[in-house]
């Protein structure tokens, strides 16, 4: 079920709980106890909007870093509009989910050629920009317009589990329209810029995933787990997804005083950031002959090891990924800068150790960047190279 629309069929809340009194109580609490956070300064519809994008997926704390980062790089619409992905990407690193950042572009464009630059101000027109899906529309149009719209995130869908005392996963279709319902009958009309805060932040600071504080809840008093004792078996547990380990090697090829490095394809896993070649290990392989192969298979280019980097284990959505990482030499008659030919990226460069903080990297790639940084053979390796 879509936020776009108030459900047609009446809310479940009528007559079950005291709808007045839970906004009251849930307002007091939040106007005494909002976090102090950049976007709520200003409420500004370009902070409002750059917060809720990083937000998903993101930890508070690790978001507002970000986002203050990234404030003062895009002070606004124009220049993030204006901007270079290779820059964005690199403020991003380390956010993940990189088309969070991609369609962040493509929005600010859309704003400063069909809106002349100005943030849009009705549901319709935000939901249609790049990225931008009915909960963050709005929470968007709620907390910048203190538009009458729901605003259900995870924090959201876990208090109201708890106040309704559902008993199936929040994953089922029919607990998420059932929320919805209820998230749009308690939103005030005259309030929702506080009441979605204070309902998130609710949810972030003491109805928390693994406990719940009822003590310190403000609306403890409507809320049906409590009073029934279900409190720590909401929300019920969805099926949790099957994990899936990939071993995978890839190479830092020193050569002439430079590191190789290439860009990934637009239409890859992480589009747009760069990376060292290399890729998933075959049965029976070891990291070193899967390195090799990759190396020969992405660029054309013949290698050798020149010792292991280190071990660099990472996790993408299901995904656990154990990465090796070796430096590299060409062999004899290889030239990387001429005699490469690529065939899983789009574009290849030979940088200087220092201009490696100016491209963005997977979170696996970043780390071992920073690993080889510090890593004495480097040094030894680049003389070498000369």
């Amino acid at each position: 079920m879509a936020q776009d629309q108030p459900p047609k069929a009446p809310a479940p809340l009528a007559g079950a709980l005291d709808i007045a009194g839970f906004r009251a109580e849930l307002l007091g609490w939040f106007a005494a106890n909002a976090r102090d956070l950049p976007w709520r300064r200003s409420l500004a519809p370009y902070e409002v909007w750059l917060s809720e994008i990083m937000l998903q997926q993101t930890q508070m704390d690790r978001a507002v870093a970000y986002f203050e980062r990234f404030l003062r790089r895009f002070p606004d619409v124009s220049t993030l509009a204006q901007a270079h992905e290779d820059e964005v990407l690199k403020l991003w690193e380390g956010l993940g989910y990189y088309s969070r950042a991609r369609n962040l572009m493509r929005a600010a464009r859309t704003i400063l050629t069909e809106h002349g630059g100005v943030f849009p101000a009705t549901f319709e027109a935000v939901r249609a920009l790049p990225g931008i899906g009915p909960y963050t529309a709005g929470a968007i149009m709620s907390v910048a317009y203190n538009a009458a719209r729901p605003a259900v995130d995870a924090n959201v869908e876990r208090v109201l589990a708890r106040v309704l005392d559902i008993d199936q996963p929040l994953s089922a279709p029919a607990v998420k329209r059932r929320i919805l319902a209820a998230a749009w009958e308690l939103v005030p009309e005259n309030a929702a810029r506080a009441f979605n805060q204070g309902l998130m932040e609710l949810g972030a600071l003491v109805c928390k995933p693994r406990e719940a504080y009822c003590p310190d809840c403000p609306v403890c008093a409507h809320c049906l787990a409590h009073a029934r004792g279900t409190t720590s078996q909401r929300p019920a547990p969805s099926p949790r997804p099957e994990i899936v380990r990939v071993d995978m090697a890839c190479g830092v090829l020193v050569t002439g005083g430079l590191l190789f490095i290439q860009k990934r394809r637009p239409d890859d896993v992480w589009p747009g950031l760069w990376e060292f070649p290399g890729g998933v290990m075959e049965p029976g392989e070891s990291p070193e002959q899967a390195m090799i192969r990759e190396y020969r298979e992405e660029t054309e280019l013949a290698v050798r090891p020149a010792g292991k980097i280190d071990v660099i284990r990472s996790s993408y959505t299901r995904y656990r990924i154990t990465l090796h990482g070796y430096f590299c030499r060409a062999e004899p008659g290889q030239d990387a800068r001429t005699g490469h030919r690529l065939h899983e990226a789009v574009e290849a460069r030979l940088v200087r150790p220092a201009e490696l903080s100016a491209y963005a990297f997977p979170s696996g790639h970043a780390r071992l960047v920073s690993r080889l940084l510090t890593d004495v053979r480097l040094g030894e390796l680049l003389a070498a190279a000369e």
